[in-house]
């Protein structure tokens, strides 16, 4: 399967850049990821991000890292971090960028260590793909977590995609699935990936699942657009 993702980083890094990474998905929307937004510091980040940075605690993991960005800021800050990344492109950049432990691997192959801090950033709750591979999701989270453990998540409810009616409700297409569930492909200089699944999870779905799968699950903040950071923790 094409690297996309990390073809478009590696470029970055290298002085290559000369455009960005197209998005197309099932909701019909074309859309780029601008890779520059990749590699910025503390201060362009959203304050969901920021937020989740000023909570992380003993050791992290931060999983899909990309370009490495989250991971970074939080090693210049002390932490032990590791750099979890399922693609090649991303995992050399994260180590030319100075990152110290990084890991090419799934989240869902990963199982080495335990952590006090799991990073699922910019929409990281995604890899679960589908709603019903949430629980399985969780509960490999939970087996990576220290007793007294948190994962900082964040995740949108897509809800406002869909057409609204008079009085106010939306009009989802009735085919039995989550409304949060997307297909998406992304194509680079001409490279396509293959298709794949990313899930957005709106809170009250999100809680509902913690609390099925022995996790407490606090709003932390709300962003400007149907976003939210969420803290996991495990029940007692």
């Amino acid at each position: 399967m094409a690297d996309v993702f990390g073809m478009a980083i590696k470029d970055y890094q290298s002085g290559h850049y000369t455009e960005d990474i197209k998005t197309y998905s099932s909701l019909d929307e074309e859309d780029v990821i601008p890779i520059p937004y990749l590699f910025r510091g503390f201060k362009e980040m959203p304050v969901i991000e920021q937020k989740a940075l000023k909570l992380a605690k003993g050791k992290v993991l931060d999983i899909g890292a990309g370009a490495g960005s989250h991971a970074l800021y939080l090693q210049n800050k002390g932490f032990e971090v590791t750099a979890l990344d399922n693609s090649e492109g991303c995992v050399d950049v994260c180590k030319e960028r100075g990152l110290t432990s990084v890991v090419l691997n799934t989240i869902l192959d990963y199982s080495e260590e335990r952590y006090d801090t799991l990073l699922l950033l910019m929409n990281g709750i995604g890899l679960a793909g589908k709603l019903n591979n949430l629980s399985p999701f969780l509960q490999h989270l939970a087996s990576l977590l220290q007793p007294n453990g948190q994962v900082l998540l964040d995740s949108s409810d897509i809800i406002y995609m869909f057409e609204q009616d008079e009085d106010g409700g939306y009009w989802i297409p009735n085919d039995g699935s989550y409304y949060g569930e997307v297909s998406f492909e992304m194509e680079y200089k001409g490279v396509k990936s293959a298709p794949f699944d990313w899930v957005y999870v709106d809170f009250n779905t999100l809680q509902n699942a913690c609390d099925s799968n022995g996790f407490n699950c606090e709003l932390v903040i709300s962003g400007e657009h149907y976003d939210y950071l969420a803290k996991l923790t495990l029940k007692k």
